[in-house]
């Protein structure tokens, strides 16, 4: 196992964890995780990269060892702490970026917004969210008007054990070395003697402002940089919003100017657990033609 190491960055106001593999000297790589993730959770992929890489790979604020905001947590905010990161890790040279799910979506809208910054994008199932309809919007603001009257919370387990136990039920393909080292930094002390999810309770809460399809995609077709776009044939998330080859789905990642589509076979939602080298091996060769 590769060995990383933590720096602590004051961020927007936030303590922001940055977990850190490889020389200093070495080619640079950002890893942007998924929601309910953490950096750690690479570390099956960065075992399995062949060359060498300085790998860059944030806690996203209230994930992980990164501070909390103990209150509602808005999307632009990952957006904008990309912004910092990158500053401070990479403040003059285009930046090789590698996003998951949430961290993918983050990472397509940063890349219309600051194609510059950009030199390569890896977007491992960044898909957006399903399109809503303006009459939608007044339920939503009633929902979330009604949850801040509540405390949310995650669920407790016994011991780590138990906790792993539970990533392998929602994920059959985890082997029980994955699943116990997965649960040593997903999981947390619950104060009572248990273990809950390393993750702000305030990332349950509804966002009151509708997800609006077209405003991404018109970041998406600013995007200059060449997009390694991976999908999944297993994936829940995919299943969710798409029907494969649909016409929304064709008509989104249509958006990209310069785009390779790939789909990673025997892999669910969270391939860079289920298929960690073959995401390695696509990635790399996609960053080093």
């Amino acid at each position: 196992m590769k060995r990383c190491r933590s720096e602590f960055l004051a961020i927007r106001g936030r303590r922001l964890h940055v977990r850190i593999w490889g020389a200093d000297d070495a080619p640079q790589l950002v890893l942007l995780h998924g929601w309910c993730d953490v950096s750690a959770s690479w570390q099956f992929m960065v075992d399995a990269l062949k060359g060498d890489w300085r790998i860059i790979a944030p806690d996203w604020r209230g994930f992980g060892l990164s501070q909390w905001n103990n209150d509602v947590y808005w999307f632009p905010d990952y957006v904008a702490d990309l912004d910092a990161l990158l500053l401070h890790y990479s403040p003059a040279e285009p930046v090789r970026l590698v996003g998951h799910s949430l961290g993918g979506n983050a990472a397509c809208i940063y890349a219309g917004i600051r194609p510059e910054r950009i030199a390569r994008l890896v977007n491992l199932e960044g898909l957006g969210l399903r399109r809503h309809q303006p009459d939608e919007a007044t339920e939503r603001y009633a929902n979330w008007l009604d949850q801040l009257r509540d405390t949310p919370s995650f669920r407790s387990y016994p011991d780590r054990k138990a906790f792993a136990a539970r990533l392998q039920k929602e994920n059959p393909r985890l082997s029980a070395d994955k699943a116990a080292y997965l649960a040593a930094h997903l999981g947390e002390d619950d104060g009572a003697g248990g273990i809950r999810l390393a993750a702000d309770p305030f990332h349950r809460w509804v966002n009151p402002i509708i997800y609006r399809v077209e405003e991404t995609m018109a970041h998406w077709r600013r995007v200059t940089a060449p997009v390694l776009w991976v999908t999944a044939p297993d994936s829940f998330v995919f299943k969710q919003l798409f029907a494969v080859d649909s016409d929304e789905y064709r008509a989104r990642i249509a958006c990209f100017k310069d785009i390779r589509e790939v789909r990673v076979e025997d892999s669910g939602h969270n391939m860079h657990h289920d298929q960690p080298a073959e995401i390695a091996r696509l990635i790399e060769e996609f960053l080093v033609p």
